[in-house]
């Protein structure tokens, strides 16, 4: 127990070094010499656990998109409206990318890997759950009833990533929660139906705080 409990610490502290040297230096610029320096473990150690660089990315992606969607079930699985969880979800990537440093590496791979064999389909999963609570913000009568669900899905997860991309360009992602509230507001503005307008500030407001920070 004491061996497997030692192994699962360090193949984390593996993963998490491989993050900041793929965020920092990009998949084709980061060595493993670079990656070994900032887990703070051997070559030997590394190789036990991934056999090669790719493996290791593909891990460090995987990582983040289990973040991504656990944070879209537990949203999901709260009190609030559903459109006001589509807000939180948004912010919530948002806090994730300005504080994760997996999280920041994962996009940067997966966005590298796509030029040629990276993960198909990356974010499907955000996606798909954007598309399922818009679907319901229809039935709870937040969104217009013309809106087409599964486009919604697809345009917030699009617009989402040229947001951050843009604030990371601009800002190194500084003012990422406000251009983020400035994209929903923009987008729902012309979705809510007239007779919910009212409701707009508040679910714009909409906020969400995770378990383990509460």
């Amino acid at each position: 127990m004491v061996k497997q409990a030692r192994a699962f610490t360090t193949r984390a502290l593996i993963v998490k070094g491989a993050a900041i040297a793929f965020e920092r230096y990009g998949y084709d610029g980061a060595s493993l010499n670079e990656v070994v320096e900032a887990a703070g473990t051997t070559k030997g150690a590394l190789y036990f656990h991934f056999k090669t660089k790719e493996s290791l990315a593909r891990e460090v992606i995987a990582a983040q998109q289990r973040q991504s969607v656990a944070a879209v079930e537990a949203i999901e699985a709260s009190d609030a409206t559903a459109l006001e969880k589509i807000v939180m979800v948004c912010h919530e990537m948002a806090r994730q990318i300005l504080e994760d440093p997996i999280v920041r590496a994962g996009m940067r791979v997966t966005l590298e890997l796509s030029l040629t064999d990276g993960p198909h389909h990356p974010y499907e999963n955000w996606i798909t759950g954007c598309a399922r609570l818009a679907r319901r913000a229809i039935d709870e009568g937040d969104l217009r009833e013309d809106v087409d669900a599964e486009a919604l899905g697809h345009f917030i997860v699009s617009a989402f990533t040229g947001v951050q991309l843009f604030s990371q360009f601009q800002t190194q992602r500084a003012d990422l929660p406000q251009r983020v509230h400035e994209m929903l507001q923009v987008l729902l503005s012309g979705l809510v139906p007239p007779r919910r307008r009212g409701k707009l500030d508040k679910i714009l407001a909409a906020g969400w705080t995770p378990a383990s920070e509460t």
